[in-house]
């Protein structure tokens, strides 16, 4: 069985354009027991609701249309665009060079894994503002 550093480290596929991501969060079965990690908060123990999953999906949905300003999304990845079961969702306000080669590259701003997350820890605290946006969310 593949481990959680199997998959953040492993090959993963982009979402490149809005049209393939508002198919591809249709892809996520939100009962079936997926981890919602934001990366610079505690790990999460266990799986989200399913309620909670699906309010999470709907406000990252807006929130990278809203703040990722151009006209294609690849800042979301997945470890398989048909049946993912590991996302890597990158802030857009935190992207250095999240994809290609980057000897520091940034880490995602949320992950969703159907195992449970390891901790990833940012070198600054995050901004009030994700953390005020996460808390709503999650408590």
């Amino acid at each position: 069985m593949k481990t959680f550093h199997d998959f953040y480290s492993g090959r993963l596929w982009s979402v490149m354009s809005w049209e393939q991501l508002d198919a591809f969060w249709k892809r996520i079965d939100p009962a079936a027991g997926w981890y919602v990690y934001a990366v610079g908060e505690p790990p999460p123990v266990k799986p989200a609701s399913a309620e909670a999953l699906a309010a999470f999906l709907v406000e990252v949905d807006a929130l990278l249309h809203r703040e990722h300003h151009h006209d294609y999304c690849g800042i979301v990845y997945a470890d398989d665009l048909e049946h993912p079961s590991f996302v890597k969702i990158f802030d857009p306000n935190n992207l250095g060079v999240s994809c290609g080669f980057s000897t520091n590259p940034p880490l995602p701003g949320w992950i969703l894994s159907r195992v449970p997350p390891e901790e990833l820890r940012p070198t600054a605290p995050l901004p009030e503002g994700r953390r005020r946006w996460w808390r709503a969310l999650f408590g």
